[in-house]
C-alpha cells in the first residue's frame, strides 16, 4: 500500500500547489495573448497585455517575467496557482508567491457576441521609422525538421521527456 495521498480532482476551479499540476494547468496559455495584473498586498503594481512565449517546469534557475512582447511562466516561481472558470467559459489564473500575485486572463478577440472566441497573437505596433514584417509559417511541404523543446519547456512533460503537442 502506498503512503502517497490520493490524487485530487478539480472541476472548473481550484487551488493547486503541486508543480506538475501547475504546469499542466498553465499549458493552455502557451502562445496565447493574456492580460496580466501584478498585485502586491492586494494593490495593483503593474498591468499589461502580453504573449505567453514559454512555460518552464523543473527549472528553478529560470525566472518568470511579464512584458507586453513576451511572457515566460516558470512553475518554480510560484507557491501555488488558483484558477476559476468565468461566466464566458474562459479561465482566470492567479499565480501566488507570498503577498504577491499575478492574475492572468485570456484576451478575447475583437468581435460580436455571436462569434466564437479564438485566441490570437497580440498585434505588434511598429514605431515610426521602423519596418514591421510578418513571416508566414511554412506549409507542410516546406517545413524544416523541427527540433524538440528544451527540457523543462512547454511541449515537454515535467519529467523532461517530449510530450505530444498539437
Amino acid at each position: 500500500m502506498s503512503n502517497e495521498p490520493p490524487a485530487k480532482f478539480f472541476v472548473n476551479a481550484g487551488l493547486v500547489s503541486n508543480p506538475v499540476d501547475i504546469y499542466h494547468l498553465l499549458r493552455p496559455l502557451l502562445r496565447q495573448t493574456v492580460a496580466y495584473r501584478y498585485l502586491r498586498n492586494h494593490e495593483i503594481v503593474s498591468h499589461g497585455t502580453g504573449w505567453v512565449e514559454r512555460i518552464v517546469a523543473e527549472r528553478p534557475d529560470v525566472s518568470s517575467f511579464f512584458t507586453p512582447l513576451s511572457i515566460c511562466l516558470s512553475v518554480a516561481s510560484w507557491e501555488h496557482l488558483e484558477f476559476e472558470t468565468r461566466a464566458d467559459q474562459l479561465i482566470s489564473y492567479t499565480l501566488v508567491q507570498g503577498d504577491e500575485r499575478v492574475v492572468l486572463e485570456f484576451v478575447p478577440p475583437p468581435g460580436g457576441e455571436g462569434e466564437e472566441m479564438v485566441q490570437e497573437p497580440l498585434p505588434f505596433q511598429a514605431a515610426p521609422g521602423y519596418i514591421q514584417m510578418e513571416l508566414n509559417a511554412f506549409d507542410g511541404a516546406e517545413a524544416p525538421e523541427a527540433e524538440g523543446p528544451a527540457p523543462g519547456d512547454a511541449g515537454a512533460d515535467p519529467a523532461g521527456e517530449a510530450g505530444a503537442e498539437g
